[in-house]
């Protein structure tokens, strides 16, 4: 726990029996993770029995392939079951370091934020690190196009790496979204429209074989979706459509920390 709060450490995994038990293992080096909860979207691998021999984890396994949005909703809803007040998401392939989870819990924990993510942009050093530089020229003009639509100004939005509350969870509406790859940033734009404030850290992250990575024809669906959920997100705000997505609110005075105030 951190500021007697239960944190839990989501992983939709996929074929991830390469990297899940050392991603875990570094995972529950961070002492303020009480439990791990391992969705696996009917991988063809050993990572289920994988998951099951790992302390300190809960593991689920969908009876066909549904897809990463898909997985998602099932991690959060399950930590949302089993009492968590901060969720993180990690993915199983090591990519994302787990030695941020303590400062990412913290900065939910003290009630500053509702949101927090690893931001790879951050530190300059996404290309350095191994980022093709077509998908980081690609994550630059998306989130310069969502920083106008969603007047807001995040380094980027495509990280996986990301922490929310259990208020922030409970309100988003997570079965309305998409169960593709597209689930993330209409995760994001839902807490842009809410009204919170989305906290951001650097991130150092690792490219190597083993790493899952989306081809280029879905990169290109996905950036698609990204630029349609962006142009939605700014006519419902203007009022022109309505969308399950975004349904209407009292806009909050809101801020950094507490609950939005109607």
């Amino acid at each position: 726990m951190v500021g007697g709060k239960k944190v839990i450490v989501v992983m939709p995994a996929y074929n991830a029996e390469r990297t899940l038990e050392r991603t875990h293992k570094e995972v529950l080096e961070q002492e303020v993770v009480d439990e791990v909860i391992v969705v696996d979207d009917a991988s063809s691998d050993r990572t289920t029995p994988i998951a099951e021999s790992l302390p300190k984890t809960y593991v689920y396994r969908h009876a066909s392939n549904r897809g990463y949005g898909a997985n998602q909703k099932t991690c959060y809803r399950l930590a949302l079951e089993r009492g968590a007040d901060i969720v993180i998401m990690v993915h199983p392939d090591y990519q994302y370091t787990p030695k941020l989870i303590p400062a990412m819990a913290a900065m939910i924990a003290c009630g500053l934020y509702h949101c927090v993510l690893g931001s790879r942009i951050l530190g300059g050093n996404a290309v350095k690190q191994g980022m093709p530089l077509w998908r980081y020229i690609a994550n630059r003009f998306l989130t310069l196009v969502e920083n106008w639509f969603f007047n807001a100004k995040l380094s980027e939005y495509h990280t996986g790496y990301r922490a929310f509350s259990r208020e922030l969870l409970q309100k988003l509406p997570l079965e309305k979204n998409s169960d593709d790859f597209v689930f993330d940033n209409q995760v994001l734009a839902e807490v842009l429209w809410l009204g919170y404030t989305v906290a951001e850290v650097s991130c150092p992250t690792r490219y190597f074989r083993e790493a899952s990575s989306i081809n280029f024809r879905r990169s290109v669906q996905y950036g698609l979706g990204c630029l349609a959920t962006a142009i939605l997100f700014r006519l419902a705000r203007m009022g022109i459509v309505r969308s399950e997505l975004f349904p209407k609110i009292e806009r909050p005075d809101h801020r950094i920390g507490g609950s939005p105030v109607a």
